[in-house]
């Protein structure tokens, strides 16, 4: 049976060989796919997933390990592997007027996608910058946030330039990836899964289509290219040309497509929001002209100065306000874009279930107030928690007023049901005193 502590030391291996050689191209990787390794990446695979357009699903494809994954090499590393085209769907989008596409692939295109980003990850961990945090071991979009709050806060506030890139998991050129990719990966074996992952086509609603460019949302390996991708576009050429050339402080933060660039000084920006365009048209990227702006973003420090402006990012909203003290202290809240979508999927889902037992609904509406905190629940965001809540339980006495034998459920029934049904409160689960603490 696999064993991950090997796996672990022949990532290293591979990290080491990495950092001590940063121009290097690796043109023997491959060796390192072998029966062990496909079964440490069924492993990692997710078994909860819905199926692709085979319609296998992990017990299915678990039932007959051993040989499956032995198939499966074998096709892998002889080139005769076909990717099987990604089954697409489209969930809502921020306000729900629009719809961001998914790509389902086979449950066996994902064991080989996650043996393939093992590999390229032991690589690409080395070169990737402190600034990105998406979909990268070991960070996440909290850790992303608390290094833009703190890095805001030693800077004093300053000019922020806000990233919205259109469309950008499918407009990414396949030319400039495949060119982008080589300059580290030299192995034959695994460029040409790349390259039949890339081209392999869409099904949607029975129409097979081969998309030109982009990489399907939803892919294994499809985070792990586009911060190959925009490592390239965005965080080196930040970090390397444009830096060096500010006349104050200036730092990025990224995850995934989501970026968020702040300035010291209004000219630094200014010439920074100019230069963007080009320079993501020149890898086939567009910039969204009415989303992506630049934000004056300083507390009043003289009665004259402007208020401070906002931006949205990860989800939050951020802006300057006071603290207990009366200092200026950078806040954030719940963006409302996300607080009406979170709360128009409560409403989908108590429609759905009103007419379920009342313990079921409850436990239902306990689990997705608990998912909301645990993302939502950071310092300083009590009051959207709590407004949240209060939401929720509009909500349900609304959806509970439906039925039948619950018509003349008044206010006083409904405070009087939550007794025996009470609502989580809202938890700070992300407390910025707890992680300064830490520090």
């Amino acid at each position: 049976m696999s064993s991950p502590s090997t796996i672990y030391t022949k990532r290293e291996r591979i990290a080491e060989l990495a950092r001590n050689a940063p121009s290097m191209g690796f043109t023997s990787l491959n060796h390192y796919l072998d029966l062990e390794w496909l079964r440490e990446a069924f492993r990692l695979t997710r078994k909860d997933g819905a199926v692709g357009v085979d319609g296998q699903s992990a017990g299915e494809y678990a039932a007959n390990l051993e040989g499956n994954l032995q198939a499966l090499l074998d096709r892998a590393k002889s080139g005769v592997y076909a990717a099987p085209p990604v089954r697409r769907v489209h969930i809502p989008k921020g306000d729900g007027s629009e719809t961001r596409p998914i790509g389902i692939p086979t449950f066996e295109d994902k064991v080989l996608q996650r043996a393939v980003v093992m590999l390229l990850e032991s690589i690409y961990e080395t070169d990737f910058l402190p600034c990105s945090y998406g979909f990268r071991p070991g960070r996440s979009a909290h850790q992303a946030l608390d290094a833009l709050w703190r890095q805001t806060m030693s800077m004093g506030g300053g000019w922020v330039v806000e990233l919205d890139i259109r469309k950008f998991f499918d407009t990414v050129s396949h030319g400039h990836l495949r060119e982008l990719l080589s300059q580290r990966v030299c192995d034959g074996v695994l460029l040409r899964l790349i390259g039949k992952w890339l081209k392999a086509g869409v099904l949607e609603e029975h129409t097979l289509s081969h998309p030109e460019a982009g990489t399907p949302q939803g892919g294994v390996i499809s985070p792990l290219l586009a911060n190959v991708y925009l490592h390239a576009v965005l965080d080196a050429w930040f970090e390397r040309d444009i830096k060096p050339r500010l006349r104050g402080r200036g730092f990025m933060v990224r995850y995934a497509d989501d970026a968020v660039l702040v300035f010291e000084h209004e000219t630094d920006a200014r010439r920074v929001l100019e230069v963007l365009p080009k320079r993501f048209a020149r890898y086939g990227l567009t910039l969204h002209p009415e989303k992506t702006q630049q934000v004056r973003f300083r507390p009043v420090r003289k009665p004259p100065d402007p208020p401070p402006g906002s931006f949205t990012f990860l989800g939050f909203s951020h802006f300057w306000g006071r603290s207990r003290k009366g200092s200026w202290v950078l806040k954030r809240k719940t963006a409302a874009s996300r607080f009406t979508r979170a709360l128009r999927r409560i409403r989908e889902s108590c429609r759905r279930n009103c007419h379920e037992p009342l313990a079921q609904q409850h436990a239902d509406l306990c689990k997705k107030l608990s998912g909301h905190y645990g993302y939502f629940g950071i310092t300083g965001n009590s009051d959207a928690l709590a407004r949240f809540k209060h939401e929720v339980g509009l909500v349900w006495h609304k959806c509970l007023r439906r039925r039948g034998q619950q018509r003349q459920l008044d206010w006083e029934r409904f405070n009087h049901l939550l007794t025996r049904f009470p609502l989580p409160p809202p938890v700070v689960v992300h407390s910025y005193l707890r992680s300064t603490a830490k520090t």
